[in-house]
């Protein structure tokens, strides 16, 4: 294999840069010309494909978002689409593909290995919502900016006697809300995997202020019910002043944490290597502290399994 071309695509995470770094590296290592595609799968069908270097990538690992800009591909869901992609990548004799992103993204890179590109796809979403893989790239770094948040609401909370809400990502999956949470002191958690009661949260603000405690953090995952409905609920039931932040993308940006920047790292050099063995079709996963790989379909097809007794603690621990 003489080419490899990388590609960023779906919603943006910390730590893409790190990988971009890694893949560039290992490839002029190995001596393997290396090519970034700009906005993912959109720039692969208009041909805006362009030769790195060391250079390239000085200076990113730091860097939140992709220095190779990411989008969403309709045209890329087209049988047209897709033979324009393909056309591209055998225009520029490239033989090997390296994609970051999602589930949509490995959707992508399994059509474009079973059309003879030999590809590996890394897992980047901040939301951790792959069932394969303990932990996604951005994750970590995700988390982290939620608990600063958690930290500084609850000391003006605090000031004025009020709950407040806080809405984080995640869509179907509570990951964020549940690992923020736990690390941030909440003292409750809505996730879409449990159940939800208002009632039980109004009572354990109820119940704190009883003892005179001064502030009632609330983590709520988006997508379950509106935040301002949910303080309209707490207001009137709780009788307590209840205010509403939403992060929203603030949380795909910032610098990656040590722990995103270490699994991009490794998961960068793995997956070229792979490419090297002539290795395809494969998500690369991290579990048991160490990157594994498994077959891109298996990847897209695994559920992703709740952490209730995490979920539990947290009840636990904030009574």
């Amino acid at each position: 294999m003489k080419k490899i071309a990388i590609l960023t695509s779906g919603g943006d995470s910390p730590g893409m840069n790190p990988v971009i770094r890694a893949v560039v590296r290992t490839c002029i290592y190995h001596g393997i010309k290396i090519y970034g595609i700009r906005f993912g799968y959109d720039g692969l069908i208009k041909g805006d494909i362009f030769e790195m270097n060391v250079s390239s990538v000085a200076d990113i690992i730091q860097k939140g978002g992709t220095i190779l800009g990411s989008a969403r591909s309709k045209e890329f869901l087209t049988i047209e689409g897709q033979e324009k992609a393909l056309k591209n990548l055998q225009d520029f004799e490239i033989e090997g593909l390296v994609v970051l992103g999602g589930d949509g993204t490995f959707r992508g890179a399994n059509v474009l290995s079973r059309r003879g590109i030999k590809t590996i796809a890394i897992p980047c979403t901040i939301d951790n919502d792959m069932g394969y893989t303990d932990y996604t790239i951005g994750f970590f770094t995700s988390v982290n900016t939620v608990i600063e948040a958690i930290s500084k609401l609850r000391d003006t909370s605090s000031s004025h006697g009020r709950a407040n809400i806080l809405e984080v990502m995640g869509r179907k999956c509570g990951d964020i809300a549940l690992n923020s949470g736990l690390a941030g002191g909440a003292e409750s958690i809505i996730v879409p995997e449990v159940e939800f009661d208002i009632n039980k949260v109004c009572n354990k603000i109820i119940c704190g202020r009883k003892r005179g405690k001064l502030h009632h953090i609330i983590v709520l995952t988006e997508g379950i019910l509106s935040p301002y409905e949910l303080k309209r609920q707490i207001q009137e039931k709780a009788k307590i002043d209840t205010r509403v932040t939403v992060l929203g993308h603030i949380q795909r940006g910032g610098t990656p944490s040590s722990i995103d920047r270490i699994i991009a790292s490794q998961m960068g050099s793995v997956a070229v290597k792979l490419l090297l063995q002539d290795k395809t079709d494969l998500a690369l996963s991290f579990k048991n502290n160490q990157v594994e790989y498994v077959p891109i379909e298996e990847a897209v097809s695994s559920k992703k399994i709740f952490n209730k007794s995490m979920y539990d603690i947290v009840d636990e621990l904030s009574i």
